[in-house]
């Protein structure tokens, strides 16, 4: 390594940001980047440590170390090149990944772990700041035709690869806009979307033909799809979201998670009251809100809720508060339970765990609170907890306990593919083929709700598979 005693010598150090009561007032990322010596001190921490556990941490396998010490040699050009070695898209990952590279760091298991994240993000926006990111374009065509459904982190990954390797390739995307979650699902302020724009422009320069506004199996005919392509990749997300089965979930102030936070990001990217919300505009202004779901999706919503002025925002979970810290000797190099404050928690939010939703309570069809009761967890059985009973207020009940896996009625129902037990498209991790021949699928779609990064990896995998499956070889990296 470039210095062998910068684990002993230097600290581990977070990226500052923007206080609270600044960064509410816009929907702008407010995370302040490294300067280049601290990035270099950050890095010089990445030990020589044998077996890099970090590399099977990470889905998409990046070499960090590799990275690492080119930035501790300043070296920043060749450390973009190993970094887009694995990864088509670092400065998503390094910004919305939860990195579970660095919970498998080995320095993690008595110290802190090196900020691979920030080293990460830091080397890609160098990237494009100097103007070393250029369209890479294939040295021949190979004549082959591939659709890709879907333009989220799988189907972009996806799309990229099958361009670079020579085939002519379409993407279909349902909304106006390309980018699937990562437009819709994350907000602003975690990852703005003029990063998405530049990575389109740049595969489209690459080949890639994006249709948007087409919905195959409604806007598309799936059939048409298999007369003029020689393979389908159907790389769509899991969007069909778990309801709340309770009295009073059928109300109009409870209402999806994903809803709420589509209709914000349109608005932020320009769209008037009635494209954003064409079912009828939802904010949190001046409302009491809950948020039912304790993960990523849930903090957005708490985020969200915070700049649109909410008078209130409590976060509930079902599951028991996590412990503060976790036991590193019985979790390294796994991905440790432990409780987990993110920034929109930081702004402002009531936290609450162990608690089950009972009903509803409306005036007049309109909501006013919410039932609940607290509820203890023995040997993974939830058992409410008697006499426990309490009732919040609430003007907007926002869901987000998660995905059950893709929407059937569509794309689905007009493909004909055999689905898993869980309700995905039913494709091995190798070959990535589903049930009909010609047709792929990877992603959330194949896998269920998952993290970006391993979205990547799918799209990247899949590519090879398909490739292979069109030219008996592939050269492109799994």
């Amino acid at each position: 390594m470039g210095k062998e005693t910068g684990f002993l010598e230097l600290d581990r150090q977070e990226r500052t940001s923007i206080p609270p009561e600044e960064r509410l007032k816009t929907y702008k990322e407010f995370t302040v980047p490294f300067d280049d010596d601290t990035l270099r001190g950050q890095a010089s921490r990445c030990m020589n440590c044998g077996i890099p556990y970090c590399h099977n941490g990470c889905p998409v396998n990046n070499i960090i170390p590799d990275w690492n010490h080119l930035v501790y040699e300043d070296d920043w050009k060749n450390a973009l090149t190993v970094l887009h070695s694995t990864n088509n898209f670092p400065e998503f990952t390094g910004r919305i990944c939860p990195a579970p590279c660095e919970a498998a760091c080995t320095l993690n298991i008595v110290d802190q772990p090196v900020a691979i994240k920030a080293i990460e993000c830091a080397i890609v926006d160098r990237g494009w700041e100097e103007g070393w990111i250029r369209p890479q374009l294939p040295k021949t065509q190979t004549g082959k035709s591939v659709a890709v459904i879907g333009s989220g982190p799988a189907g972009l990954a996806c799309a990229q690869q099958l361009a670079r390797a020579g085939h002519a390739v379409t993407v279909f995307e349902k909304n106006d806009r390309v980018g699937g979650l990562l437009r819709y699902g994350i907000p602003d302020f975690k990852m703005e979307k003029h990063l998405i724009n530049r990575r389109a422009v740049q595969m489209e320069a690459e080949g890639v033909v994006f249709k948007t506004s087409a919905e195959v199996g409604v806007d598309v005919s799936f059939s048409a799809l298999r007369e003029n392509f020689d393979a389908i990749v159907m790389a769509g997300g899991a969007e069909e979201a778990r309801r709340l089965d309770i009295p009073g979930a059928e109300l109009p102030g409870v209402r999806l998670a994903m809803e709420f936070l589509t209709q914000q990001n349109k608005r932020n990217a320009g769209d008037d009251e009635v494209r954003a919300a064409p079912r009828g505009s939802l904010t949190a202004t001046g409302k009491h809100v809950i948020v039912i779901g304790g993960g990523d999706t849930g903090s957005d919503c708490v985020g969200t809720s915070n700049r649109q002025g909410a008078k209130s925002v409590t976060q509930l979970e079902i599951m028991p508060k996590p412990p503060e810290k976790e036991d590193k000797a019985t979790t390294w190099p796994h991905w440790p339970l432990k409780l987990r404050t993110s920034s929109s928690h930081e702004e402002g939010a009531d936290r609450d765990w162990a608690v089950l939703t009972k009903r509803v309570v409306a005036e007049n069809g309109t909501v006013t609170g919410l039932e609940c009761v607290r509820v203890e967890w023995k040997d993974r059985e939830m058992q409410e907890v008697e006499g426990s009973e309490f009732t919040l207020r609430a003007d907007l009940i926002l869901l987000a306990m998660g995905f059950t896996g893709p929407k059937k009625r569509g794309l689905l129902d007009r493909a004909g593919v055999a689905l898993s037990e869980r309700g995905n498209v039913h494709a091995d991790e190798k070959g990535y083929a589903a049930s009909e021949p010609g047709i792929f699928a990877c992603g959330d779609m194949r896998r269920g709700q998952s993290l970006v990064v391993w979205a990547i990896r799918e799209g990247r995998q899949c590519a090879a598979a398909v490739d292979e499956a069109l030219m008996g070889h592939t050269d492109l990296p799994r």
